[in-house]
């Protein structure tokens, strides 16, 4: 059994669409996750993770931008396991759009977010009404034949495999999932590797794998204030060992896509972790 590497092209800024798939299959990566988001205007800018990305297709032309990357990944022989979008439930224009390009990508699944909890609202306000708001995702999700994953996220009302199930279960595993992330996880809702994969279950589709630590900041009321920040893939307080053991024993076989916002040049980094991964499913065998 062996997993499916990809790259989530947010973590790839300075590069090109064309660049990116170029360089990832040259690395050994099986696929690519592309980001979907507007492009900078600004060409001129430093290139950023969020502010500056250049390596998205346009969400203001996804069919043109959809076309151009199939090419790229035909090209060099990568495939696509799902789309990036920042998108929320109740844009469902927009969502249609990213399924048709998804279709277009021969990619099966795209994500749509769940809000961020807002206390002045509360949970299950936040709750009830995201639900609604996602029944009109799942019913285009049918209608195309599309995944539409939300992803376990810090700030959200889904930051743990709990809560994700939670709001998972009032739909079709067969048309909404979720991303799981172990970085994240170190933000914001850990719980035990394997014991969250299996409250996912049927609802787990995709993995993204990065990696955090806390740090101290500041000492406030005479205690001391710590904040996480990211970290490179070996380096974190996620042991990702332990986290692919985890998958292997619950049999997952779907793709783990690398999202690393730590400090470093992009080419170092997408070589690095692409050789760490494979050497720790390789010593787990």
């Amino acid at each position: 059994m062996s997993f499916k590497y990809s790259v989530f092209t947010v973590m790839t800024p300075d590069l090109s669409i064309e660049d990116a798939a170029r360089v990832l299959a040259q690395l050994g990566y099986d696929g690519v996750e592309w980001r979907v988001n507007v492009l900078p205007k600004d060409t001129s800018a430093p290139p950023d993770y969020w502010a500056a990305n250049r390596c998205a297709l346009d969400i203001n032309n996804l069919s043109k931008s959809a076309k151009e990357a199939k090419t790229f990944c035909e090209r060099h022989g990568l495939s696509v396991p799902a789309l990036g979008t920042y998108l929320q439930a109740d844009d469902c224009e927009t969502i249609e759009a990213c399924m048709l390009a998804a279709k277009t990508l021969n990619c099966t699944q795209i994500r749509v977010n769940v809000p961020n909890y807002d206390k002045s609202i509360g949970y299950h306000r936040l709750f009830e009404t995201a639900v609604e708001k996602y029944r009109a995702v799942e019913s285009l999700a049918k209608k195309h034949e599309i995944k539409a994953n939300f992803e376990i996220h810090m700030g959200t009302i889904c930051p743990s495999a709990g809560l994700a199930r939670r709001f998972a279960e009032h739909f079709d595993p067969k048309y909404v999932g979720t991303i799981y992330d172990p970085g994240n996880l170190v933000f914001e809702g850990f719980e035990q590797w394997k014991m969250g994969l299996e409250v996912l279950g049927e609802y787990l589709a995709h993995v993204h794998i990065k990696n955090a630590n806390w740090v101290m900041i500041k000492e406030e009321m005479s205690a001391k204030r710590w904040e996480p920040t990211w970290a490179p893939l070996q380096d974190g307080q996620v042991f990702l060992p332990d986290v692919i053991r985890a998958l292997k024993e619950i049999d997952y076989t779907g793709w783990l896509s690398v999202e690393d916002f730590s400090q470093g040049d992009t080419m170092t980094k997408l070589r690095n972790n692409i050789r760490f991964l494979r050497f720790i499913e390789k010593s787990l065998e």
